[in-house]
């Protein structure tokens, strides 16, 4: 497997902090990682301290039919296609287009990165999402192989949970035969708080198939690392929170070397 996305259609529970972070981890070991940003807001490539005009973002990139001028290379091994708030409009738009729900996978599988197909290049490829369940979701999840779901250990949090694995389940169906439900990260987990406490053990009891064993703490790091333009473990890498990720990628690793058959 190589093309994740994370989603929630809930806004704040970490998603784009899990994807970048991730990432990141990722190539300090050396993996090459395509970090796809999504999402009109463009928090990725902010989190990442990279800043683009809007004729340099994926939407223009989907016009053009290939992404390979637009990626960047933030930090060794680390890449970004970045979005902007151009991509709001992309969802009229995708009503016109013929397979509209094709669009995102049409855009990987034909564009290249220094010659070689993005697939081949990149060890692995992460889509950032926005918190909603559109038509530009419906278009990551028919890009993606798995779909790691991040769930803050909050009140609520369970709430909706349900009608994304129902979509993802959908689109699995009907679109992407390949799609898997690969991972479930809980995310500011506060070991004082008796309700984190409660919300992981509910998780684990629904979702015992796919969690990931790391939490991610809460940690006033993970909101500070952004406004500096860095990733946590640039910003602070002895943070718990930066240990925690390092801890996640390896998991991940695991799990991916040792997937066979749909989670």
């Amino acid at each position: 497997m190589k093309t994740f996305a994370f989603i929630n259609q809930k806004g704040g529970v970490g998603k784009t902090t899990i994807a970048v972070n991730l990432a990141r981890a990722l190539s300090l070991k050396d993996y090459k990682v395509l970090l796809i940003d999504f999402d009109p807001q463009a928090n990725a490539g902010s989190g990442l301290g990279v800043r683009v005009s809007k004729k340099e973002s994926i939407y223009q990139a989907i016009v053009e039919g290939n992404c390979e001028r637009f990626i960047k290379n933030p930090y060794p091994n680390l890449y970004l296609l970045p979005s902007s708030i151009d991509l709001v409009g992309l969802e009229v738009e995708l009503v016109e287009y013929p397979k509209r729900e094709f669009v995102l996978k049409s855009l990987i599988e034909k564009s290249t990165f220094q010659g070689i197909a993005l697939k081949k290049f990149f060890d692995f490829i992460f889509i950032d999402s926005p918190p909603s369940l559109s038509l530009i979701t419906v278009n990551i999840l028919t890009a993606c192989e798995g779909v790691i779901i991040p769930l803050q250990c909050e009140y609520y949090a369970l709430e909706g949970l349900s009608l994304l694995v129902k979509t993802i389940r959908g689109i699995k169906k009907s679109l992407n035969p390949d799609l898997v439900l690969f991972g479930l990260v809980l995310t500011m987990y506060d070991k004082r708080n008796r309700l984190s406490h409660e919300v992981a053990e509910e998780a684990k009891k629904h979702f015992k198939w796919i969690i990931f064993e790391t939490l991610i703490p809460r940690s006033v790091r993970v909101s500070e690392a952004p406004g500096f333009g860095k990733p946590l473990l640039d910003y602070d890498k002895n943070n718990k929170a930066s240990l925690a990720f390092v801890k996640l990628a390896d998991e991940f690793l695991k799990r991916v070397s040792s997937y066979n058959k749909p989670l």
